[in-house]
């Protein structure tokens, strides 16, 4: 029996919308089809199957990144799970992404970095270190 898929899609809270959705389409490499709103208030944009919600309130100034909470602890605001992390920092940094931590193999059996986004907010991305050997070494 197949198991059951489940998946998330974080909700940032963002001053302009329309701004954050091309950033992460042009810089980040996601696509999205449409704004919801009119003015446009709401975006959903996607790459490799994972959704970020993009929404902006009447009131700006409302965002809150995990890491203004706690800044010596680096918090992010979603991780992602990559095939290669190594290829996607190159990718983004070829597009001058903002890179607030370098790529590294952690602790927890991962290797990822991580980026801000226009508004602050902290993306890491990775991928699972064992699995990815054991990938490189079937090749």
């Amino acid at each position: 029996m197949p198991q059951p898929r489940w998946s998330i899609a974080p909700y940032f809270i963002v001053d302009d919308v329309v701004a954050t959705a091309n950033y992460y389409r042009d810089k980040l490499g996601f696509q999205y089809e449409r704004f919801w709103g009119d003015p446009p208030a709401f975006c959903m944009v996607t790459r490799g199957g994972i959704i970020i919600m993009l929404s902006q309130f009447e009131t700006p100034g409302m965002m809150r990144p995990n890491h203004i909470a706690e800044p010596d602890h680096g918090a992010w605001d979603a991780y992602v799970w990559v095939d290669d992390a190594d290829a996607l920092y190159r990718e983004y940094s070829e597009k001058g992404v903002k890179i607030a931590r370098g790529i590294c193999d952690q602790p927890y059996g991962n290797r990822d970095f991580d980026v801000e986004d226009c508004n602050g907010y902290r993306l890491c991305f990775g991928h699972d270190i064992e699995s990815r050997t054991t990938t490189d070494a079937a090749e």
